[in-house]
């Protein structure tokens, strides 16, 4: 995703570039002088007229933006014109491939994170794994984009594609047969009661339809007598701002606020609740983890900090920064953060990043568990300066993602080698469809809870 060892790394060089090539000339130069504009096109001039060997000004000017933003924060990047359609369908469309989130990171692909309920998911691949191998041919360190992954990964659904994964902590490499899919992106994963009164919900992502689906998934089950919520937020990554806010809006009383922005100029933007939610008369339990993320946090903030319902899990990811996407005529696109965002209470939850250097905060995960965080509560420090109390007296910290009200370790029994075999080589998925095909007159005259207490694995 991003060369650390390129030279176009100034500052000021990036500024510049950003200022005078992407914006353009309709747009006021701010603090920046028609000099310094001038100083960058006059390099491009004379690299052009008098450098040893022939350019690409074109390469030149987008490495150049892409490790200006990567300057600035984790979370502000570049977007070339031929991937802003393919980057953008997680939070809008659908498409036909192996379903993982991913990022190119020292020329190798980097999961994200599978997306829920697709064919990676299902045969276990994780966030932080590095894909090197593609039906038996290496394809780390070969100049990728994501042009040449959409291509290795994607394709019809129903057919199959082996990838060879790194992953931290295994020495060899780990070989998992996909078969791709159709990866629909809906938001609500799935939405049913536990018994007669509790329901669950669980929410994938804050994209351009979740609000919708949230409240459809909520009427559904008031109307099966739905009085306690369960929503769980664990491994969501964020995405919309209004979509975090609509759906916190939906439990809480008129007149609270739900979280404000702050940019570096103007006036805080604050958003407030206005009562009109169906949830506001439910006991709600928010489950977050070391996943959840961004619009995650400022709905399990909202609620935390309003003293509405309980907050349980892990602490969450971090993520305290709102970023913007800017468009270019050219179809290429930038997204920068453009503002902070506070939970009611005032916690900034962004945790520190070092400008420029990405390792420490991509391996938050690992730092994390080898400090025993993700088993007990008991490892987790906060600085006294970053308590703050909500108006019913509960003390909540910032500067680091949420931290649960009551916390729930690590369920290591999912990496026992045995499970995760079994999930490389998709058996678990084969052996539910084998045993479907032979039982599924009975299966369709059975309840839920029915399934749960009588299942038995031969």
């Amino acid at each position: 995703m991003l060369n650390k060892n390129s030279n176009f790394s100034p500052l000021i060089f990036a500024l510049i570039l950003v200022v005078g090539i992407l914006l353009g000339k309709s747009l006021s130069f701010g603090d920046f002088s028609k000099s310094e504009v001038n100083k960058f096109n006059l390099v491009l001039e004379q690299l052009e007229e008098a450098y040893v060997d022939s350019i690409n000004k074109d390469e030149l000017i987008e490495k150049a933006v892409t490790n200006l933003l990567k300057e600035l924060d984790p979370h502000s990047y570049y977007i070339k014109a031929k991937d802003l359609s393919a980057i953008n369908e997680p939070m809008e469309g659908s498409f036909d491939g192996i379903g993982v989130e991913f990022n190119l990171l020292d020329d190798t692909i980097l999961v994200v994170a599978p997306i829920s309920g697709g064919p990676s998911q299902r045969v276990g691949i994780q966030s932080g794994d590095k894909i090197v191998s593609v039906d038996g041919e290496v394809i780390a360190g070969t100049d990728l984009e994501n042009e040449d992954v959409f291509k290795l990964l994607r394709g019809k659904s129903g057919t199959k594609v082996t990838v060879g994964v790194l992953r931290r902590g295994e020495d060899n490499l780990i070989e998992f047969e996909i078969t791709r899919d159709e990866i629909p992106i809906y938001s609500v994963d799935v939405s049913y009661m536990i018994d007669d009164e509790t329901a669950y919900i669980k929410i994938n992502r804050f994209a351009a339809n979740t609000y919708e689906e949230f409240v459809s998934a909520s009427e559904k089950l008031l109307n099966l007598g739905m009085k306690k919520l369960i929503l769980d937020l664990r491994n969501n990554p964020g995405g919309y701002l209004g979509a975090a806010i609509n759906v916190a809006n939906e439990f809480l009383e008129e007149d609270l606020l739900i979280v404000y922005t702050q940019d570096r100029l103007s006036k805080p933007q604050e958003y407030y609740s206005n009562a009109r939610g169906l949830l506001l008369d439910i006991d709600a339990v928010v489950i977050i983890d070391e996943g959840s993320a961004s619009a995650s946090e400022i709905v399990a903030g909202a609620l935390q900090d309003n003293d509405k319902g309980t907050i349980v899990g892990r602490r969450s990811f971090g993520k305290g920064l709102v970023q913007e996407q800017f468009e270019h005529p050219d179809g290429s696109a930038y997204r920068i953060t453009t503002q902070r965002y506070y939970t009611p209470t005032g916690r900034c939850i962004q945790r520190p990043y070092a400008k420029g250097e990405d390792d420490d905060y991509d391996d938050d995960f690992i730092a994390r568990m080898n400090n025993g965080e993700l088993l007990s509560k008991d490892s987790i420090e906060f600085n006294d300066s970053l308590k703050f109390v909500t108006k019913g007296g509960k003390i909540v910290y910032g500067g680091g993602g949420i931290m649960p009200d009551v916390f729930v370790p690590l369920d290591t029994t999912s990496y026992h080698t045995s499970i995760s075999s079994a999930n490389r080589k998709d058996l678990i998925r084969q052996y539910a469809f084998d045993y479907t095909g032979k039982h599924r007159d009975e299966l369709e005259t059975q309840s839920r809870q029915d399934f749960i207490q009588f299942f038995e694995v031969f």
